[in-house]
């Protein structure tokens, strides 16, 4: 047993993940870019269309499960890729999914609202609730609890899993692992490039790894927010993780790295570079990318290595999250013909 599985091993999991998730070398994109470019395929998780947020949840549903819940309520954007695949855990282990819909993106049409992740939540079976804010995690969060507190009146069990900073991060743990997964299949790298939103998937990632004794940049796409933000929000995240696990933080204050060089439009808005990097691996490699999280991660990626923080001949991994269902909500918004765009 690693020092890893140790740390790992006190807190309850629920087994969803199939892994480990492969890892692969693209060549094209290789020969083009001129660097030594691989993908470690988390989009390959498994249950419901797999992606990232497989991993986190482990973690979260061991902890549901421990508590005896029958209910499990989480609140993210209307596509959310998190909310899709708790419902997807909950129907597994025989819970009932409460998901409620923020309103992030402002002026979205009906595609949106219906198809992708939506869809599939209703198949699944969720119960779906709206919140009219978009940038209110406590708000969000209060919102969640008050349903909680009506279906605990009614003799349910719920297990919430929360948005907003300031607890405890147990999905963090599923990337402690999935950093240590990596290492194990890579050996190392020069540079690896990773989403950054709510920080659950970086910095844990990035504490895999240090933990696993790679020392490499790890570079935090921002999806969400600006690079200073987001760097602040990992500083907590990562503080509050090594707490959970009863350690010593594995990297300075100098190693969370972040980049928003792709981040606008918004959140959850497809500018050129991020339509552009999603055809360019489609058309490259065959590999599709979801436009909220990695094909911004794969433009930040390319921007980064036009300003020269990732050089050429390097080895760069580039973490493939999923959420893939997005892409059919998406249609209007990412402007494809449909006839070879």
């Amino acid at each position: 047993m690693t020092r890893i599985d140790t740390l790992l091993s006190s807190f309850p999991r629920a087994a969803l993940l199939s892994q480990p998730t492969p890892l692969e070398r693209l060549d094209r994109l290789s020969e083009e870019l001129d660097i030594d470019l691989w993908i470690k395929r988390d989009d390959l998780t498994g249950l419901s269309f797999g992606g990232n947020k497989t991993r986190q949840l482990e973690f979260y549903i061991g902890a549901a499960r421990a508590a005896q819940a029958d209910t499990i309520l989480i609140t993210g954007a209307v596509q959310s890729n998190f909310a899709r695949t708790a419902a997807a855990a909950a129907a597994k282990y025989g819970m009932q999914a409460v998901l409620q819909r923020e309103e992030r993106v402002p002026g979205m049409d009906l595609l949106y609202h219906s198809n992708g992740n939506v869809f599939l939540s209703d198949i699944l079976g969720a119960e779906a609730m709206s919140y009219p804010e978009g940038e209110d995690e406590a708000g969000a969060d209060a919102a969640l609890e008050a349903r909680a507190e009506e279906l605990r009146a009614a003799g349910r069990r719920p297990y919430i899993i929360p948005l907003g900073l300031g607890h405890a991060p147990l999905g963090a743990l599923g990337y402690v692992q999935g950093g240590a997964e990596l290492a194990s299949q890579i050996g190392g790298f020069d540079a690896a490039v990773v989403p950054s939103g709510s920080g659950a998937t970086h910095g844990g990632f990035l504490t895999g790894v240090r933990l696993a004794g790679i020392t490499e940049p790890v570079f935090g796409i921002c999806v969400r927010r600006g690079a200073q933000a987001q760097k602040t929000r990992l500083e907590q995240v990562t503080a509050e993780l090594a707490g959970l696990m009863d350690i010593q933080r594995p990297f300075a204050s100098d190693d969370i790295l972040t980049w928003d060089g792709a981040l606008a439009p918004g959140y959850g808005r497809a500018g050129p570079g991020t339509r552009g990097a999603l055809q360019r691996m489609a058309s490259a490699e065959g590999i599709l990318l979801d436009p909220v999280y990695s094909a911004k991660t794969f433009a930040g990626l390319l921007g980064l290595l036009e300003e020269g923080a990732i050089r050429k001949g390097q080895k760069v991994l580039l973490l493939h999250t999923g959420g893939l269902p997005a892409l059919f909500a998406y249609q209007n918004e990412l402007g494809f013909s449909g006839a070879g765009s």
